[in-house]
């Protein structure tokens, strides 16, 4: 059966130990936690810096079985310093996480490919793998330009981060993948949108918030999953205001259901 996460997002208002119990309860086997928040993002608890909240996270994984795949959000901006990320690198290590979720939003190229391969060396002391992920309203939009940029700086151990509503609208599709090294993408976000997308402008509310689970909406999500290996992670992220109101035990059940189900449905894990 394959590996299935709880990203923080969709459940963004719940606390990391409500995150944690959240995933467990809904038969997750690890969650994604955020401990910086994307530019224009509501703010969030502090985890990084902060020992005691540290250790309850420890504590609660450790009581429910549970893992931190990934941490989140670093996006390279023009203003990015990558020493300042360090202690973001030491949380997500101490943590246990074993992925780092990264965006590119630097016009200037050069800046981007520096910091990140700066990123990536730092990440990997630490045994941590970053994921590239492309967002089609910033400046790494699209499947080949996020592996162009990587072609670019050759890091030790780096990854595409697919999420299936980012491929949908930047012009993707399930095929576009078997053009590229299927060890590339290690971790996967699932989510479901309408198959009609919005008007450019409106991409990044809807990734923000007009997200569906998995079967909900239009996209080919049962080729989608096929084209990853079997022992490929998906992390289920998907913020919607269709279920809000549900306290996020329940959006995350819904969640974990409506995923097992396109797994079964597509033949996978």
């Amino acid at each position: 059966m394959s590996l299935l996460s709880l990203a923080h997002f969709t459940v963004i208002d719940a606390d990391p130990l409500l995150l944690i119990d959240a995933g467990a309860a809904a038969g997750f086997d690890a969650v994604g936690l955020r401990i910086v928040p994307p530019p224009g993002a509501a703010p969030i608890v502090p985890v990084v810096g902060d020992a005691p909240m540290q250790r309850a996270i420890k504590a609660r994984l450790a009581a429910t079985g549970m893992r931190i795949l990934d941490t989140e959000a670093i996006w390279l901006l023009p203003e990015t310093e990558i020493s300042s990320l360090e202690p973001v690198l030491d949380a997500s290590a101490e943590l246990g996480a074993t992925h780092l979720i990264v965006c590119g939003n630097d016009p200037d190229r050069a800046r981007t490919l520096d910091n990140l391969a700066r990123l990536c060396e730092a990440s990997h002391l630490r045994g941590l793998r970053v994921m590239l992920e492309f967002l089609p309203y910033t400046e790494i939009r699209s499947l080949a330009e996020t592996h162009a940029v990587l072609e670019r700086i050759k890091p030790a151990n780096a990854g595409i981060l697919v999420d299936a509503v980012h491929l949908s609208r930047s012009g993707g599709s399930p095929a576009d993948l078997a053009s590229y090294d299927p060890a590339l993408f290690g971790l996967v976000h699932l989510c479901d949108v309408p198959a009609e997308p919005p008007p450019f402008e409106g991409l990044r509310a809807e990734a923000r918030g007009g997200r569906l689970y998995p079967g909900e909406g239009g996209l080919w999500l049962e080729q989608f999953v096929r084209a990853f290996p079997e022992d490929t992670v998906f992390a289920v992220e998907a913020p919607t205001s269709r279920h809000a109101a549900l306290a996020p035990v329940e959006r995350a059940r819904k969640a974990a259901v409506a995923s097992r189900a396109l797994f079964a449905r597509a033949g996978h894990g």
